[in-house]
């Protein structure tokens, strides 16, 4: 076998600039949603709204730029790590120009509505399986490279990526389980609570395990080799990568505290929280001393500034996470845009400002040439840093700023801003410097861009012939370790015992990438598992509410709106157990509530207020001005325009479909509420179009997309009998409407559909409390209700309690 092996750097140079491209489309975009959230006329078209173009960018900077610095800086590092060239060049190619075209699909799927409603979840069930076709094919590639790899034992960067690998293929497959309705519509198997608990152990151990760990894994390969200094510590090494795999997949339930789930979970989630501080510690430690003796490159040369920062916010945001999982920093921090801040501080602090520094690197070696302006690279590093100093202080300012406007009250025990929108226009300062940041963070971007561009343009003519080294292949000795041996004889186990006497337990499972890689996944499953089983099969975590009732196909049609429209992004649905959230919204959440929400939308960021309550609280004609213009309800509301809505007809043809899945996930269908969902839907529609008309509202509504959308938010929180909280504020309902007047003939209620009849309401100007003949129409097809429960906000009293028949 010949001992010259040519690295295959074709492949990391695609990923390279696909990442530098997904770079400055991502943060543009991210950019233009910082702008909408105090100007909302730049919300120009349906397509391209914030709630659609929000998942964009999150979904662009994470699997699109970060995505392609991964999968670049891992088959490049690999390659030399490894002394082999990559297993497969067609494997490459595919991950490549897949891995494109899905980013590509991705950003049409999500500018046209086409979402799942999940954090970090979004794309459609369709893209969901080829994610996991080309993540098996980057494993496939990946661990045939180990298979023939001529360097025995596996650098510390390779056992992250492994872990990577393994981590992100157990995430994907147990939060995409779905039932699809459509090509490109589905229903998640799992509702609210259990939702709930599975979205977020996927989308917190997302961050670890694709915007963590992959990167540890290039810190530790990029930073000694920039720094031409070795690792500092080997064993140090060795605990901070064990520790990180077994602690970070159990803290997934810390965003999930004075919620509907049950304590145990979130308590379980906050101790693994805390514990997982030390050892993120360690690997920042291990990056820093391994500069030991090379501080003084840092005044002339750009990369390690880069490098050296990215470390230092790696042990900032690990440390502000714990503590943010801490119960009482948590009720602060949560729903409020410190929760943005601390995000963007590890996405741009540490994934951003390592991948740059990678680029800087990595780019002049892999064309060959020297970097185009080690002087606008500095520039970039310092416009960058500022221009993050400004989004974190500004986001952390935003975040004191609404949990303390939220929880003020009067001395007689009024809510000192009763007005959400109050809150809202205290913000906008604050948005305003964050845009002033994220334009420095882009523009240090689009200076990368140029710098590189120049670079790539000076290589010389032969950059693309690949590098050759000699390295003999291993020979496959008799005891080796890792070798092909007779199974289960004396001496192979007696050799193998002493070799690791001699040179260390973890030195031999280096070598050993099979037993290696088994060792992660059961460590990575441990956590997995404890926390799901008792949640799916003990019953007492979800107790059921007789009054609790399936939505009907209107209310089915108009939440799916509510979540294309991205809804979720900016307004939750779980009153926590305080006193000011109760009193502001009304009786908090109960686990029950939820077990027909396929996807929960709890949300995590109140940009606007929550709506776990909002059914009967505006009158129906308030819901359809609000959408159309939302400053006619509400002045000063930065709230998009959805007039699109008004005009739209709502679809009926895959409502059958629809209502089988959903009972396919459980949810408890009839046939004949199956088959007569398309007239059941037409007879609630006209009921609420004429409701609307007899409020002096816009005509011809008994078709549109507004209707389904009324019919779902006027059913929010009506399934259980609570006390509404007296009216306070100068926004509680800003619409004036007509004296009541007799329920028109044809709005009366329909026996055969369920529809019940509609009568008109009269709120004054000030109170949002409907009248009792007012129950909204959406609501009242329910059987009575509950009994009334207490009022009492006592925020001792358990979260996943609630009325039991």
């Amino acid at each position: 076998m010949s001992h010259t092996v040519r690295y295959d750097d074709r492949t990391p140079r695609l990923f390279f600039l696909a990442a530098l491209v997904w770079a400055v489309v991502g943060m543009l975009v991210g950019v233009l949603v910082a702008a909408m959230l105090f100007m909302p006329g730049l919300n120009l078209a349906p397509y391209l709204t914030f709630g659609r173009l929000r998942p964009l960018h999150t979904n662009a900077v994470i699997f699109a730029f970060c995505g392609n610095i991964i999968f670049g800086g891992t088959y490049h590092s690999m390659q030399r790590l490894l002394k082999t060239r990559l297993f497969s060049d067609g494997l490459s190619k595919f991950h490549f120009w897949g891995w494109q075209l899905l980013i590509v699909a991705a950003a049409l799927a999500l500018v046209t509505g086409n979402t799942q409603g999940k954090e970090y979840a979004e794309l459609p069930w369709v893209l969901d399986i080829v994610i996991a076709v080309l993540w098996v094919t980057f494993a496939v590639n990946f661990f045939g490279t180990i298979a023939i790899r001529r360097e025995r034992h596996i650098y510390v960067a390779i056992w992250f990526y492994i872990a990577t690998i393994v981590a992100v293929a157990i995430l994907h497959i147990g939060n995409s389980i779905a039932v699809p309705y459509s090509l490109l519509g589905s229903y998640p198997a799992y509702a609210g609570v259990k939702d709930a608990l599975m979205q977020w152990w996927y989308g917190h151990n997302a961050v670890a395990f694709f915007l963590t760990t992959p990167f540890l894994g290039l810190m530790y390969y990029y930073l000694p080799k920039a720094a031409e200094r070795p690792v500092f510590s080997y064993r140090l090494s060795i605990l901070h990568f064990w520790s990180l795999v077994f602690v970070y997949i159990w803290a997934g339930p810390h965003h999930l505290h004075y919620s509907a789930v049950p304590e145990w979970a979130s308590t379980l989630g906050m101790l693994f929280s805390l514990i997982l501080w030390m050892p993120s510690w360690g690997g920042m430690v291990n990056g820093f001393f391994t500069l030991r003796g090379a501080w003084h490159k840092l005044r002339e040369d750009p990369i390690l500034k880069f490098m050296v920062v990215a470390v230092t916010y790696y042990g900032m945001s690990t440390f502000e996470g714990p503590m943010m999982s801490i119960k009482s920093v948590n009720a602060v921090s949560h729903f409020t845009d410190w929760t943005i801040g601390h995000v963007h501080a590890g996405a741009l602090g540490w994934n951003a400002f390592l991948s740059f520094g990678i680029l800087y690197w990595v780019i002049p070696r892999l064309w060959k040439t020297q970097l185009y302006s080690p002087r606008l690279a500095t520039i970039h590093f310092w416009v960058a840093t500022v221009g993050l100093i400004a989004y974190q202080i500004s986001m952390w300012v935003a975040g004191i700023t609404q949990w303390a406007m939220w929880r003020a009250f009067e001395p007689d025990g009024r809510l000192v801003y009763p007005d959400f929108i109050e809150t809202v226009l205290a913000l906008v300062p604050m948005y305003e410097v964050r845009l002033i940041g994220g334009l420095l963070f882009f523009s240090g971007v689009l200076m990368a861009g140029w710098n590189i561009v120049k670079t790539i343009q000076s290589a010389p003519a032969d950059f693309a012939v690949e590098p050759e080294i000699d390295a003999p292949p291993l020979v496959v000795e008799r005891l080796a370790p890792g070798a092909v041996t007779p199974a289960n004889t004396y001496d192979h186990a007696l050799y193998a015992f002493q070799h690791s006497i001699r040179h260390g337990f973890h030195r031999m499972l280096e070598s050993r990438t099979v037993t290696f890689t088994v060792l992660t996944a059961l460590a990575l499953a441990v956590g997995s598992l404890v926390e799901s089983i008792p949640m799916f099969f003990d019953k007492s975590n979800v107790k059921e509410i007789a009054s609790v009732k399936p939505y009907t196909p209107l209310e089915v049609t108009g939440r799916d709106i509510y979540i294309r429209e991205g809804c979720y992004n900016c307004h939750s649905q779980m009153v926590r157990p305080f006193r000011y959230e109760t009193e502001r919204y009304g009786e908090y959440a109960k686990a029950g509530e939820y077990v027909y929400d396929h996807p929960f939308q709890w949300g995590s960021k109140r940009t606007g207020p929550d709506l776990l309550r909002v059914g009967g609280k505006y009158p129906s004609l308030w819901h359809v001005r609000h959408m159309a213009q939302p400053d006619s309800t509400t002045p000063g509301s930065i709230m998009p325009r959805y007039p699109h809505l008004l005009t739209t007809p709502f679809d009926t043809g895959l409502i059958q479909s629809k209502l089988h899945a959903l009972r396919t996930v459980g949810v408890p269908y009839s046939d004949g509420e199956i088959e007569t969902a398309v007239a059941s839907m037409q007879n609630q529609a006209n009921a609420i179009a004429k409701e609307v008309e007899s409020q002096q509202g816009p005509t011809g509504l008994a078709d549109k997309e507004i209707v389904a959308l009324v019919a779902y938010l006027q059913r929010l929180g009506t399934d259980i009998r609570w006390k509404r909280p007296e009216p306070q504020g100068s926004y509680s309902a800003t619409l004036q409407l007509p004296a009541a007047q007799p329920a028109p003939a044809a709005a009366a209620a329909d026996p055969a559909s369920g529809t019940p009849a509609v009568q008109p309401h009269t709120p004054t100007a000030r109170s949002s409390e409907p009248t009792p003949a007012a129950k909204p129409a959406a609501a009242a097809h329910s059987p009575e209700p509950a009994p009334r429960s207490s009022a009492s906000h006592d925020t001792s009293r358990p979260a996943t309690g609630g009325p039991t028949q």
